[in-house]
């Protein structure tokens, strides 16, 4: 698996639901669909990301590059996005509902 193919296959499970992948690499990841509930993403690398339809209602994204990430469908209620960079991020139809900016 090259480098730069983190994904829901690699972390195990598609559930990962509270994780804590602080600081992780997963730029170009496919986790369309997975479950990171309450997941520790503060500054995770998360650009060219897949995750359309995810779910990341609670999780800390703080610090986090979602550079062209695609998080169509998802659902960040509840998330903090503070100082997240959203450059080029597909944020259509995502459940933004008390997210923190």
């Amino acid at each position: 698996m090259r480098h730069h193919e983190h994904s829901a296959q690699l972390l195990g499970c598609e559930d990962i639901s509270g994780a804590s992948l602080s600081g992780a690499s997963l730029s170009g990841a496919d986790l369309s669909g997975a479950s990171l509930f309450h997941a520790n993403l503060f500054r995770a690398n998360l650009s060219d990301a897949n995750l359309s339809d995810a779910d990341l209602s609670g999780a800390d994204l703080s610090g986090a590059n979602l550079t062209r990430a695609d998080l169509s469908g998802a659902d960040l209620s509840g998330a903090d996005l503070r100082g997240v960079d959203r450059t080029r991020v597909d944020l259509s139809s995502a459940n933004l509902t008390d997210a923190l900016f």
